[in-house]
């Protein structure tokens, strides 16, 4: 299983650095980051400007290769990732903006993979019955609610709750607001306001991975080794769970894999609505600032993920089937 995953993680390895190459070559070639400055200021010094820039490795009047070769001395010699184009560091800003993506999205990561497998394979086993309609029905409605839409809401069902109950139970805008003095008061408003983003971004997930559940739940149910099984006396229970359910998981590693990147530059009208200044909300800023660096690290940010998610996905169909144990 070790040669396995050392010859998946070096295909992957490859494969990022093909994808990060392409994405600095096209950033490059798009994004001016002279156009981030005021152009109708008569003030300003574009010689300066021009200088800044080149001193930043971005400055578009200098080649494209020998920019991306300058870059990747950087990346590789001193794992710096560049500026932006008014001097910030990427380094800096990812390590914050990652540590807010990672403190939003986990537990709605974690409660929409686990709800989707549990929630579609109970769907499944009552395949048309009044539980399984009323669930699927509830799933597909918040399928095709927009997460912009399905965010406001909340906000506005918490507002009425605080209102109609005279409190402050729901916050959510930003991390963290006023709070008391008192012990775990400032870890109490973080959970407040880590409430309603996390019920917007697991409610989506658990609704489409139930679906995907449901269907792989329902080809195994009916597969051949599930009834000889049953047939020898095994309980519908135990049969459910050590056989249909065990290899329906097995594909849906692959959806958990590649929705990693997804749940963390996805995340972006989450984080606008929730006032969440994360890694989502930097994919987009960092296009409109016309800042190349940081649009490439959120690629290689994100390619990073789906590279993670995608070894994790490996380790976890070679632990569920054997066959792959033993190539």
């Amino acid at each position: 299983m070790l040669k396995y995953l050392l010859r998946r993680l070096v295909n992957y390895v490859v494969l990022l650095f093909i994808a990060v190459s392409l994405a600095y070559l096209v950033a490059s070639a798009a994004l001016d980051p002279r156009n981030a400055f005021d152009r109708t200021n008569p003030k300003l010094n574009w010689d300066s400007v021009n200088a800044t820039l080149t001193d930043y490795n971005i400055n578009p009047d200098t080649s494209i290769w020998t920019r991306y070769v300058r870059w990747l001395e950087m990346v590789f010699g001193h794992w710096n990732w560049g500026w932006t184009p008014h001097g910030e560091s990427i380094n800096a800003l990812l390590g914050t903006r990652i540590g807010v993506s990672i403190r939003l999205v986990t537990i709605g990561a974690i409660i929409g993979m686990a709800g989707g497998v549990a929630v579609g394979a109970w769907c499944a086993v009552r395949q048309y019955k009044a539980g399984d309609r009323i669930v699927s029905f509830i799933c597909l409605l918040l399928i095709s609610t927009p997460t912009m839409v399905l965010a406001v809401l909340l906000q506005m069902g918490g507002t009425a709750f605080n209102q109609a109950t005279g409190t402050a139970f729901f916050q959510f805008i930003g991390e963290t607001g006023a709070h008391g003095d008192y012990f775990g008061a400032e870890l109490l408003s973080r959970m407040q306001h880590l409430l309603l983003p996390t019920i917007s971004m697991s409610a989506l997930s658990l609704a489409s991975y139930s679906r995907y559940q449901r269907n792989l739940m329902l080809d195994t149910l009916g597969a051949d080794y599930v009834r000889t099984a049953r047939a020898k006396g095994l309980r519908k229970g135990q049969a459910v769970k050590h056989h249909a359910l065990r290899n329906a998981i097995i594909p849906m590693a692959t959806y958990f894999a590649f929705g990693v990147a997804l749940i963390f530059t996805g995340a972006a009208v989450t984080e606008q609505v929730y006032a969440w200044n994360g890694m989502g909300s930097y994919s987009v800023t960092s296009i409109q600032q016309q800042d190349i660096n940081g649009t490439v690290a959120v690629v290689a940010f994100s390619g990073a993920c789906t590279l993670t998610g995608a070894l994790l996905s490996d380790l976890l169909i070679a632990i569920i089937d054997p066959r792959v144990r033993a190539r």
